[in-house]
């Protein structure tokens, strides 16, 4: 058995990690603040070149907001998708991850939340449905239509009561959202193709109403195959296909 060299951690990693920690455990909340630069030197025994270095890592990280001058000390902020939807868009562009991940990615989320969201739907949710469907029919253009149909699918996340598949979901539009507009953009006829997005939308938000989460997640499986499958390499769509069928 032979072993691997390891670094040495440095002494700003202790820090991000116990402040991190109580961040994830609750002893620091959304607003609060950290004390002090040197009250953060004589609690954690370092000089203020380390204190510097974990909080401008905290602050990278979007876990901390500190203003130069400001005498309250770093602020914590509350969890947000930012650093996710850069680390996904990094993703989208590595080579070892293919855009057929992403799209098969996006088809196992959006099945999910619109399973859950014919569940556990309730009447305000779906007034936002016919809200967000009456938006996009009488929509000016794409940009409006863009905004209802986006608002729409937010709806149905946040229908299926997991905070998880919202702020997924919500990176995962993000990463694609050009396919959309490229699709748009290029499409012959501009009022056909939304026409056709609406009477989809529409049979989503029945399935919804009616109960019926396998209907409601097949229709949005098969939407996303229906939109992307184009841009996906011919040797990963068959990642895709068996989502159509489960």
């Amino acid at each position: 058995m032979q072993f691997e060299p390891v670094a040495p951690v440095r002494a700003y990693e202790r820090i991000v990690e116990q402040i991190e920690e109580a961040v994830v455990s609750g002893l620091l909340k959304p607003g609060d603040r950290l004390p002090g630069e040197r009250e953060l030197m004589t609690q954690f025994g370092v000089g203020r070149s380390t204190v510097r270095e974990a909080l401008r890592v905290l602050q990278a990280a979007e876990l901390v907001r500190s203003r130069p001058g400001d005498p309250r000390g770093p602020e914590v902020l509350a969890a947000s998708p930012v650093a996710l939807q850069r680390s996904m868009h990094r993703l989208a562009r590595a080579e070892h991850v293919g855009l057929g991940e992403l799209v098969q990615f996006r088809m196992v989320l959006d099945g999910s939340a619109h399973l859950l969201a014919a569940h556990l739907r309730t009447a305000a949710d779906l007034s936002a449905l016919d809200e967000a469907l009456a938006a996009m029919s009488t929509a000016a253009g794409y940009a409006e239509f863009s905004r209802a149909d986006v608002s729409f699918h937010e709806t149905v996340a946040r229908a299926s009561r997991n905070q998880l598949l919202v702020v997924s979901g919500e990176v995962v539009r993000g990463v694609v959202l050009e396919l959309i507009e490229d699709k748009l953009s290029h499409a012959r006829d501009q009022s056909t193709l939304m026409r056709t997005w609406l009477r989809h939308h529409e049979q989503v938000r029945d399935a919804i109403r009616a109960g019926d989460g396998e209907s409601a997640a097949r229709l949005a499986r098969q939407a996303l195959y229906d939109n992307y499958a184009e841009y996906v390499p011919q040797e990963q769509r068959a990642m895709l296909t068996p989502l159509l069928t489960s």
